[in-house]
Order: C-alpha cells, then structure tokens, then sequence
C-alpha cells in the first residue's frame, strides 16, 4: 500500500471513528437520561421506542468504533444506510412537523458523514486506477 492510500484509508478510519463517537453518545443520551433528551428534542409518546432506537445507534455505533480501531475491513454500506436513514427521516418528518427542527442539525451531521465517505471513497478509486 503507498502512501496515499494509507493516508486515504486514515481519512475512512477517521470518520468511522466520529460517527462511531456520535451514535454512541446520541444514543445513548436517551438511554440514560431522557428528561434532558425530551427538553431538548421535543416531547415523546412511546419512550421505549426512543430508547430502543437509542441502543441501537449505539450498537451501530460500537461496529464503528472497533472496525476502525482493528482497523478492519470498514463497515461502508452500514455507514451509508444508516447516515442517509437518519437524514432522512429527520428531514421528511421535520418537514411535516411531526418532529422540531433541532432534528435538523442532526441531518446536517449525518451530510457531513456521508459526504466525507463519498470523497474518500471516490479519492480511493481514483488513486487504485493510477
């Protein structure tokens, strides 16, 4: 592996680290204290489902995490799938007013994320094809 591609691969192993971080701290906030999570996103009916949501962000989360840190064969389509199924889902129901518009900035991450990989990933092809 040249150096360029080692310093690619640095850039994945980094936003799996980030994203690892975030679904693990954003899931579990609710987990552990959802009167915090509730004043700041808004109230909620079924507070189990918050919470199951919530472990599973964290369990996709810790996939992250040690992927990167065993510096694994990293999880993409789970990075993809999972950031554009949060994007989505705040936006659509951000725009129908079912959820507040602080769910916004969540999307915005979940962007950053997936367009982070995206370059990585293009900015990898490109350097195998030379």
């Amino acid at each position: 592996m040249d150096v360029s591609e080692t310093r690619h691969s640095r850039v994945l192993s980094s936003v799996f680290m980030f994203q690892g971080c975030y679904f693990v701290i954003s899931g579990v906030w609710p987990v552990v204290h959802i009167a915090s999570f509730i004043m700041a996103t808004g109230p909620k009916q079924d507070i189990w489902l918050v919470q199951m949501v919530g472990l599973l962000s964290v369990s996709i989360g810790l996939t992250f995490l040690v992927a990167a840190i065993r510096t694994a064969s990293l999880p993409i389509l789970l990075g993809y799938s999972v950031a554009a199924s949060f994007a989505a889902m705040d936006v659509i129901f951000v725009s129908k007013g079912t959820i507040p518009a602080v769910y916004l900035l969540d999307a915005a991450i979940q962007a950053v994320f997936l367009g982070i990989m995206t370059y990585a990933l293009v900015r990898r092809r490109r350097q195998s094809k030379n």
